[in-house]
């Protein structure tokens, strides 16, 4: 079932009680509302299908439990959900990635492969001492995963998984963007988005977004970062946060293809796109 919204949300400050001036970026960045998909079973994670619709990761319960009760479906670009069980018999996938024809999906201490035409399972890479793996990117010609309990990042390549950086302020990590010659990766702990070299060197861009989750790039310049607690906010180039979305509404792996975003909702069990613009 889809129902459709057209509010559009205007922007308000993180920092709401300010006289300062707002940014001209910030002005003129908005989200409108296009619809919401129902019928999921804890989504959390999202990636382009090769269709023009897209992937959804259903955790089905707790996000540790090895229980074989996940599974992916897929959603046309209209919202209807074309294939609920496009693959199955996982236990909580979250954050996907393709590279190369291969569906990647994070599954709390593995990273499982599937073809992504058909949804054949193709292998699995065990991340040694992974504890909650999240979010997933595809960067430099390999596969990043984030491990959340444990404040790493891992690089699979070549169907070998090893640990590609580790670091006190990365307490926390969710979200992952490979994006030109840099990675952009959210905190939950901090609530920072860090802009990361191909060395490792992390610059912090922002902070102080509650529960940091997933990173998008808006066109003509700055990001939209979700916190799963309900908020959408966007980041400027300076680093300036504005609130586009605040309400009790789980806001997980966002997700920007073109100007379309598209975010699970966890505990509502829907997921919503958007359309971002100037």
């Amino acid at each position: 079932m889809i129902r459709t919204f057209v509010p559009i949300f205007s922007i308000c400050l993180l920092a709401a009680c300010t006289s300062e001036p707002v940014n001209k970026a910030l002005s003129v960045a908005s989200i409108e509302q296009a619809w919401i998909a129902e019928g999921f079973e804890s989504p959390e994670g999202v990636a382009a299908a090769p269709d023009g619709g897209y992937f959804i990761s259903n955790v089905v319960g707790e996000g540790t439990d090895k229980d074989g009760n996940g599974y992916i479906s897929h959603l046309a670009a209209d919202g209807s959900i074309t294939t609920r069980y496009w693959t199955a018999k996982l236990d909580a996938p979250k954050g996907m990635a393709v590279l190369d024809g291969t569906l990647y999906a994070a599954d709390i201490d593995s990273v499982v492969m599937f073809n992504v035409e058909d949804g054949e399972r193709l292998d699995s890479v065990r991340i040694e001492g992974a504890k909650f793996l999240n979010d997933a990117t595809d960067w430099n010609g390999a596969i990043y995963v984030s491990d959340s309990g444990d404040a790493a990042i891992h690089r699979i390549s070549d169907g070998t998984a090893e640990l590609w950086l580790q670091d006190e302020r990365l307490a926390g990590v969710n979200g992952l963007l490979g994006d030109g010659d840099r990675m952009l990766v959210s905190t939950m702990t901090t609530g920072s988005l860090f802009s990361v070299t191909a060395e490792g060197e992390l610059t912090e861009i922002a902070a102080g977004m509650e529960n940091a989750d997933g990173i998008g790039l808006v066109p003509g310049g700055g990001y939209l970062v979700s916190s799963w607690p309900g908020q959408i906010h966007y980041v400027g180039e300076d680093g300036a946060v504005a609130t586009l979305f605040d309400e009790p509404v789980s806001q997980n792996d966002l997700t920007v293809i073109g100007d379309t975003v598209i975010v699970p909702n966890w505990r509502q069990n829907t997921v919503t796109t958007w359309k971002v613009g100037r």
